[in-house]
């Protein structure tokens, strides 16, 4: 069987990233609260970046429902689109 995409699967066990969130964190800059008080010195610009090279690459990175924290889903096709 040929396989068309790979992905890749990230599970923090932190205090999560609530649904009306989730798109936020993929702008750049964006720090959720939390985020600046646990690494002041963070950019907001890791998740942003980590998206537009998948997107770049015909993927996508995204977050998934997880309970008790937060799960990160990369795809990257296997071939060339």
């Amino acid at each position: 069987m040929l396989r068309t995409a790979a992905y890749r699967r990230r599970i923090e066990n932190g205090p999560g990233i609530p649904q009306e969130e989730r798109e936020a964190v993929f702008q750049r800059f964006y720090r959720r609260a939390d985020a600046r008080r646990s690494d002041p010195e963070g950019t907001g610009l890791g998740l942003p970046i980590a998206r537009q090279i998948a997107r770049a690459h015909h993927g996508d990175l995204h977050i998934a429902d997880h309970p008790g924290g937060t799960r990160m889903l990369l795809r990257l096709p296997c071939t060339s689109p």
